[in-house]
């Protein structure tokens, strides 16, 4: 499944009216163990079927990363019928990552 950009514009639609869980990485250009969670993101985004993954850059969208309490990144949050399910700090393993969203 291809990896959805997320905005302040598209949040709503994409992430709380998502009629399927959505896995938000919480990043930015800058952060070192961002770019190194990006490829797991990206190799569970073409092995998990069922779950919506994106990718939300705090410096552009910087009240919804505040919204989340999110202080350190990366972060990732797991949304379910627009609730926060599980969220975890820093760099996440694949496993970590996979038992998160459920599979």
């Amino acid at each position: 499944m291809e990896i959805i950009e997320i905005t302040e514009q598209n949040f709503e639609k994409e992430v709380l009216n998502s009629d399927i869980p959505v896995l938000v990485d919480f990043w930015a250009t800058w952060c070192g163990p961002c770019r190194m969670q990006a490829p797991i993101i990206d190799e569970l985004a073409g092995e998990v079927s069922g779950v919506k993954f994106a990718k939300l850059n705090v410096d552009e969208n910087g009240s919804l990363a505040q919204q989340y309490r999110v202080m350190s990144i990366p972060t990732l949050i797991v949304f379910k019928e627009g609730k926060v399910v599980a969220s975890a700090v820093g760099l996440q393993s694949k496993g970590a990552v996979k038992e998160m969203i459920g599979v």
